[in-house]
């Protein structure tokens, strides 16, 4: 049985995040865009002849973890070490997850001292994440996750793991 993307979305949903004013929520939004940012742009810095290959493939890396970062749900359903799933359980507030994006931004923006490339992007995607969770963080807000893509533990509607296994 194939599920359609629709079921995973939900659109109306997207207006109340706006809406919302929670600095975490639009963090959030910022880390979808860094994962497509990260690996887009870490591949396409791979064909450099310089250390800027290390950075490209460290951009890889944080798109993957980024992935599992803001779509907590993959952590049910992709077979994972119990470290790596207890690390990224770590970055669950505010305060954890703009640290997070802070050391993975100056990773990037170190990227800038070999050779200014396209890495810069990502550099600026990063902080402007931590930023948003930073602020999260100094206005105490509660660390809320987006109503945009359905979390299937609080969602009985959600499609089970075989039918999102099955889709992917």
């Amino acid at each position: 049985m194939a599920v359609s993307l629709k079921r995973l979305v939900d659109v109306p949903k997207i207006i109340t995040d706006l809406k919302s004013f929670n600095f975490s929520i639009y963090g959030r939004w910022f880390g979808y865009i860094n994962i497509i940012l990260c690996l887009a742009l870490g591949i396409a810095n791979l064909f450099h002849f310089s250390l800027v290959i290390l950075f490209a493939v460290i951009a890889i890396l944080q798109g993957f973890v980024l992935l599992f970062t803001e779509l907590p749900f993959l952590l049910k359903i992709c077979p994972l070490s119990e470290n790596f799933v207890g690390l990224i359980k770590r970055w669950e507030s505010n305060g954890s997850r703009s640290l997070f994006y802070i050391v993975m931004a100056v990773i990037q923006w170190v990227s800038l001292a070999v050779r200014v490339t396209s890495l810069i992007v990502v550099a600026i995607g990063l902080t402007i994440s931590a930023i948003f969770y930073g602020t999260g963080y100094l206005k105490k807000q509660e660390f809320k996750e987006t109503n945009y893509l359905r979390d299937p533990s609080r969602d009985p509607n959600f499609p089970r793991e075989a039918a999102v296994r099955d889709m992917v």
